[in-house]
């Protein structure tokens, strides 16, 4: 359970990162950013994988770069549900997604989750 919420946590400072960065990414407080961390991550696990395989075959041919659009399409579907999140456009949730991508690897990276009992 305490590595589901340090999960949840490092989605929300990634997300945090991005909103300070990218102009076009907006959110209201710290409450909204866990909100934001909590519905993305809920899409990441039910609706990612059916992306990626839907659209496997454009995602060869672009070696991979096509899941930075998938992670920016989750990205924009959350703005809908989280009324105090908001992404203003495609390039802003392309940039969003990329930031979200690094920061969340780099704090997984610094903080590992092994299987270890705290």
């Amino acid at each position: 359970m305490r590595i589901v919420i340090l999960k949840w946590l490092i989605l929300t400072v990634a997300i945090l990162v991005a909103a300070y960065i990218i102009e076009g990414i907006r959110i209201s407080g710290f409450s909204h950013a866990l909100l934001a961390a909590a519905v993305l991550g809920l899409l990441n696990a039910l609706l990612k994988p059916l992306l990626i395989v839907l659209t496997l075959p454009i995602n060869l041919l672009t070696l991979g770069l096509f899941t930075f659009v998938i992670n920016a399409f989750l990205l924009k579907m959350t703005t809908g549900v989280i009324s105090g999140f908001e992404v203003q456009g495609f390039w802003a949730a392309i940039l969003g997604a990329i930031v979200i991508s690094i920061v969340n690897w780099a704090l997984s990276i610094i903080i590992p989750d092994r299987g270890q009992r705290w």
